[in-house]
């Protein structure tokens, strides 16, 4: 019963909060709380916690969300025998959310940043298996990476004398590209991306509260917080080129994925992609606004991808499906309005946000690469939202969708209709309280139309791939891997530091072998190890993923200089 009872406290006060939010929306109100811990050479070590209605509204959704997490794990993980230690780490995450989401101040924002970090390392790795220690590793591995950026920031800005960076209009570059790197690695943009999908190795509920408002929407926040450095610094056009290339390359993996979990984690990092590349021309709102919305479907999907599974008896893989909505239309139901709102289906609230942005974006005049990905990555969107659509409604049905029926679980049930009423709900209702002063934008019919032309191309690319189920022969067997290993970013990133901290360790290490000779054995060794990796392709593959990459570094420079 403590679960219902956190998920009440929870409820209540994402509640209390909304209401709060808005009355500081309309009458422009910000309360700042100050706390000076100590004071070190004329710096202050201070607790600043910022009360406005972008962080009260934010609070409110995520208090709201994990409320529905809490309730949906009574009755999923109701035969767990930890039960009590999995309610109190999802309590420890989100106060270490909400610890972040009110500070802007980087001291106090680094607690709240390496809760969320340790406590995900606790999640990730909560079924104690091999798969799971190794997600779990290479989640903690990563944000520490980034947190590294967050510290050295720390130090850098100790010059100012104050570490409030959101009182400052300017600010050394140096300090905008470490707390930028340390955003990168929570919202997982390239060449940071990989954590994402093996985080999967979590429990669904988890799945659902990480991917929606708390882990993996930390980095946008921070930089939702002080974007006003980001424009000024001129670093802006770097991440611009980094975040629409991991849309692209998430959209695109996700089309040949058949893991129904993966699927939506990899469309959690393109709509990551699509809040970072707004952010980078300097739509707040509009990413706020995203960010939002995106949070109530993508929690939702989760939830009902969470029952799918268990009623499939564990099998995630979607050509498994089949039929499914004769023995739990109410499940499908919910799964495919919030399928629906993630495709921007006029009316529902992911259709508020994407079909601002992307105006706003045509508006802006971007160059024509950039406008040109930006609305394929919205057609393959649309392609793996309709593929898992027609698998979940209109497929035969499998023997391993008859196995039992999951739509009788009142807690999940409960859980999942007021998600769906809100994923119904809060584009409208979001939309008419932030952007109640219209700003008219004129554009030519063709351009009004554009979106809708590429999402229709974006659906029939869905029916194809449905249809032809992707009979794979030898050719296209190294472009499936090339894709669904999103384009062997993990295998060379990661080579280069493991032969980086190899070579280091022993050049550092006395022994009886001089240290060039152990260098040698070193590249010897990762020799060895690359080959074996990569046997199973023929020399034409690795031909292509190196043009792939030279020719995406030479677009890159052709762009910034």
């Amino acid at each position: 019963m403590i679960s219902l009872f956190v998920s009440f406290f929870f409820f209540l006060w994402g509640i209390i909060m909304f209401m709060v939010s808005i009355i500081f929306l309309f009458n422009k109100y910000i309360y700042m709380l100050e706390w000076n811990v100590f004071s070190l050479n004329s710096v202050d070590f201070c607790m600043l916690f910022m009360f406005d209605w972008m962080s009260l509204m934010f609070m409110s959704f995520v208090l709201f969300i994990s409320s529905m997490v809490l309730i949906y794990s009574f009755d999923y993980m109701s035969s767990d025998f930890y039960f009590s230690r999995f309610i109190m780490l999802i309590f420890l995450f989100v106060i270490s959310m909400l610890l972040m989401i009110m500070s802007p101040n980087l001291f106090s924002i680094l607690l709240g940043w390496d809760g969320l970090g340790l406590i995900s390392y606790c999640l990730v790795a909560y079924y104690q298996n091999i798969k799971s220690y190794n997600a779990s590793m290479l989640t903690v591995l990563m944000n520490r990476f980034g947190d590294t950026g967050l510290m050295m920031s720390l130090s850098v800005a100790y010059y100012l004398g104050s570490w409030n960076l959101i009182l400052y209009d300017w600010v050394d570059v140096l300090i905008v590209i470490l707390f930028c790197l340390a955003a990168f690695t929570k919202s997982a943009q390239i060449p940071f991306s990989s954590w994402l999908p093996a985080a999967m190795a979590a429990p669904t509920p988890i799945s659902s509260l990480v991917h929606s408002s708390t882990l993996v929407t930390a980095g946008v926040y921070l930089i939702i917080r002080f974007n006003h450095l980001l424009m000024v610094s001129g670093f802006n056009q770097l991440i611009l080129i980094l975040s629409v290339l991991t849309m692209f390359m998430a959209g695109v993996s996700a089309n040949w994925e058949y893991d129904l979990k993966k699927i939506i984690a990899l469309s959690t990092l393109s709509q990551l992609g699509l809040m970072m590349s707004i952010l980078s021309l300097g739509g707040v709102y509009m990413a706020f606004f995203h960010l939002l919305t995106h949070a109530m479907f993508k929690a939702l999907l989760f939830m009902c991808a969470g029952v799918i599974i268990h009623s499939m008896k564990n099998f995630q893989d979607i050509r498994f499906m089949g039929g499914m909505v004769y023995l739990m239309p109410y499940t499908l139901l919910c799964f495919n309005v919030a399928n629906l709102s993630l495709m921007g289906m006029p009316f529902l609230s992911g259709f508020y946000s994407k079909d601002l942005i992307l105006e706003q974006l045509m508006f802006m005049g971007e160059s024509m690469l950039i406008l040109f990905l930006f609305l394929i990555s919205i057609g393959l969107t649309v392609s793996y939202s309709l593929r898992m659509f027609m698998y979940s409604l209109f497929s035969e049905m499998k023997m391993s969708s008859c196995f039992s029926l999951a739509d009788s679980n009142l807690f999940m049930n409960l859980s999942m209709i007021f998600m769906m009423l809100m994923s119904l709900v809060s584009g409208k209702l979001l939309y008419g309280f932030m952007f109640f002063k219209f700003s008219v934008i004129v554009l030519p019919k063709m351009l009004k139309l554009m979106v809708l032309y590429f999402s229709l191309g974006g659906g029939l690319f869905g029916l194809l791939i449905f249809y032809m189920n992707f009979i794979y022969n030898k050719k296209l067997l190294v472009l499936k891997n090339f894709f669904n290993k999103m384009w062997f970013l993990f295998d060379l990133f990661y080579n280069m530091l493991f032969v980086f901290f190899y070579f280091s360790g022993k050049i550092i290490v006395l022994n009886e072998n001089l240290w060039n000779e152990a260098a040698y054995k070193g590249i010897l060794f990762q020799l060895k190890y690359f080959m074996k990796n990569i046997d199973y392709f023929y020399f034409n593959s690795f031909k292509l993923v190196m043009f792939v990459y030279f020719y995406m570094l030479f677009m890159l420079m052709i762009y910034m200089f």
